[in-house]
C-alpha cells in the first residue's frame, strides 16, 4: 500500500484540535522509531487522515486505529480494509488492554496532558511515541526542568525527547512546534509504593522554601541530618528546586524516606 497525503482523504481542515502530519521524510523517521524502538502490537491514537496508519501498518505488526471522527473512521475503514482495525472511539474513554502493545500517536495539543495521564495509568503497553506540543515534551522528558507529573511517574516510565519537529510540518500549521516523545516502561521499578511516593512528590514541589533543602524539610518526612547528607552526596546546587531533581535523585530521596 502505498503512502497518501492526508488530502487525498479529507482535504485540511481544522477539526476537533487536529494538526494532520504532512511532511513524509518526518513520517519515515517516526515508522523507523516505532520499528527499532519498540515492540508488540500497534495502537494508534488519533488516526485523523492516516498518515502514520499506512505506515504503520507495514511493519507486519498488528495495528488498530483509533479515530474519533465517524466520518474520518469511515474512510479509513474503506481504505485500509482488514489490514487495520478502525475503530471509533475517544482515547480519554478507550478500554486499553492488559496485554503488551505500543502507542503511537499525534496528539491534539490541547488535549496532550490529559491523555498522557491516561496512558500513565494504564498497565499493557510498553512504549508510547507521541508528538505533543514542544514544550511539554521537553518538561515531561524533564528538559530544562521536570515537571511535577515527571517526577511523579518518573520510577516507573522513562521519557526521552527525541527531537522537536517544526510547526510547518502539519497542517493546518501550529502556532507552535512539537516535540517527539518516548516514553518506555521500565522493567523494574525504582520505588516502592506508588501512591505514597506520589504524594510525597506533590509535597515537595507546592512546599513553601527558597530551595530544595529548605522545601524537602518542611514536609517533614526527613530528618535534618539525613537531608543534608543526602544533599551533600547527590551533589544537588544550593539552589536547586524539585524540578531540578532526575529520577535517580527521587528515587535515592524516598529511600529516605521510607527508612
Amino acid at each position: 500500500m502505498q503512502y497518501q497525503k492526508a488530502s487525498e482523504f479529507l482535504g485540511g481542515r481544522h477539526e476537533l484540535g487536529q494538526n494532520f502530519l504532512a511532511d513524509p521524510a518526518l513520517i519515515a523517521a517516526i515508522q523507523r522509531l516505532v520499528r527499532d524502538e519498540t515492540q508488540g502490537p500497534i495502537i494508534e491514537l488519533g488516526a485523523g487522515d492516516g498518515a502514520l496508519t499506512g505506515p504503520l501498518s507495514r511493519l507486519n505488526r498488528p495495528v488498530t486505529a483509533l479515530e474519533i471522527d465517524p466520518r474520518r473512521v469511515r474512510r479509513l475503514q474503506r481504505h485500509f480494509g482488514d489490514s487495520v482495525d478502525v475503530r471509533q472511539a475517544d482515547v480519554l474513554r478507550h478500554r486499553f488492554p492488559a496485554a503488551p502493545h505500543t502507542v503511537v500517536g499525534n496528539v491534539p495539543f490541547h488535549l496532550t496532558t490529559a491523555i498522557i495521564r491516561k496512558l500513565l495509568s494504564e498497565r499493557g503497553w510498553g512504549s508510547a511515541v507521541l508528538i505533543v506540543q514542544w514544550e511539554v515534551a521537553r518538561r515531561r522528558a524533564g528538559v530544562g526542568g521536570a515537571s511535577m507529573l515527571t517526577a511523579a511517574w518518573w520510577p516507573w516510565y522513562d521519557f526521552r525527547l527525541v527531537r522537536r519537529i517544526p510547526a510547518s510540518a502539519f497542517r493546518p500549521v501550529p502556532s507552535v512546534d512539537a516535540g517527539l516523545l518516548l516514553m518506555r516502561r521500565r522493567a523494574v521499578p525504582l520505588v516502592d509504593g506508588r501512591q505514597g511516593y506520589q504524594a510525597f512528590v506533590k509535597q515537595v514541589f507546592q512546599a513553601p522554601g527558597r530551595g530544595l533543602e529548605e522545601m524537602i524539610g518542611r514536609t517533614g518526612r526527613v530528618r535534618r541530618a539525613e537531608l543534608r547528607e543526602w544533599v551533600r552526596w547527590s551533589r544537588i546546587p544550593a539552589r536547586a528546586l524539585p524540578k531540578d531533581l532526575v529520577a535517580e535523585d527521587w528515587a535515592r530521596l524516598w529511600e529516605l524516606v521510607r527508612d
